[in-house]
Protein backbone atom coordinates (compact mmCIF):
# COMPACT_ATOMS: atom_id res chain seq x y z
CA UNK A 1 0.00 0.00 0.00
CA UNK A 2 1.13 3.31 -0.92
CA UNK A 3 1.24 6.01 1.61
CA UNK A 4 0.03 9.34 0.46
CA UNK A 5 2.15 12.30 1.83
CA UNK A 6 0.56 15.54 2.63
CA UNK A 7 2.67 19.04 2.89
CA UNK A 8 1.32 22.03 4.34
CA UNK A 9 0.72 24.79 2.45
CA UNK A 10 3.44 26.63 4.05
CA UNK A 11 5.89 24.04 3.79
CA UNK A 12 5.48 24.02 -0.30
CA UNK A 13 5.73 27.51 0.18
CA UNK A 14 9.02 27.12 2.42
CA UNK A 15 10.28 24.58 0.03
CA UNK A 16 9.66 26.89 -3.19
CA UNK A 17 11.40 29.87 -1.32
CA UNK A 18 14.05 28.11 -1.14
CA UNK A 19 14.88 26.30 -4.00
CA UNK A 20 14.09 30.25 -5.98
CA UNK A 21 16.68 32.00 -3.71
CA UNK A 22 19.16 29.20 -3.93
CA UNK A 23 18.78 29.07 -7.73
CA UNK A 24 19.37 32.98 -7.90
CA UNK A 25 15.56 34.61 -7.54
CA UNK A 26 15.79 37.53 -5.15
CA UNK A 27 14.54 37.11 -1.53
CA UNK A 28 11.11 38.82 -2.01
CA UNK A 29 10.66 37.81 -5.54
CA UNK A 30 11.20 34.29 -4.03
CA UNK A 31 8.95 35.37 -1.41
CA UNK A 32 5.82 36.72 -3.86
CA UNK A 33 6.27 33.38 -6.24
CA UNK A 34 6.36 31.08 -3.59
CA UNK A 35 3.26 32.01 -2.16
CA UNK A 36 1.49 32.23 -5.60
CA UNK A 37 2.91 28.41 -6.73
CA UNK A 38 2.20 26.88 -3.15
CA UNK A 39 -1.41 28.38 -3.15
CA UNK A 40 -1.94 26.42 -6.20
CA UNK A 41 -4.27 29.32 -7.59
CA UNK A 42 -5.31 28.91 -11.50
CA UNK A 43 -3.53 31.35 -13.58
CA UNK A 44 -6.78 33.16 -14.47
CA UNK A 45 -7.54 33.99 -11.40
CA UNK A 46 -3.58 36.04 -10.93
CA UNK A 47 -3.12 39.39 -12.10
CA UNK A 48 -0.96 39.79 -15.32
CA UNK A 49 1.75 40.99 -12.57
CA UNK A 50 2.00 38.06 -10.69
CA UNK A 51 2.19 35.53 -14.12
CA UNK A 52 4.58 37.55 -15.35
CA UNK A 53 6.90 37.74 -12.06
CA UNK A 54 6.19 33.68 -11.63
CA UNK A 55 7.76 32.96 -15.36
CA UNK A 56 10.50 34.94 -15.05
CA UNK A 57 11.16 33.33 -11.68
CA UNK A 58 10.78 29.94 -12.31
CA UNK A 59 12.71 30.82 -16.24
CA UNK A 60 15.91 31.59 -13.87
CA UNK A 61 15.21 28.66 -11.59
CA UNK A 62 15.45 26.48 -15.10
CA UNK A 63 18.34 27.89 -16.05
CA UNK A 64 20.47 27.74 -13.10
CA UNK A 65 19.36 23.89 -12.62
CA UNK A 66 20.30 23.01 -16.06
CA UNK A 67 23.22 24.55 -15.66
CA UNK A 68 24.04 22.74 -11.77
CA UNK A 69 23.06 19.68 -13.80
CA UNK A 70 25.04 19.80 -16.11
CA UNK A 71 28.25 20.54 -13.89
CA UNK A 72 27.40 17.76 -11.93
CA UNK A 73 27.12 15.04 -14.72
CA UNK A 74 30.38 16.00 -16.03
CA UNK A 75 32.09 14.15 -12.87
Amino acid sequence: MHGVLFISIEEKERLFHTKLVKHGVSYSDAARVAKILASETPDEHLSADDIQLTTEACKIWLQQHKRLMSLLNRN
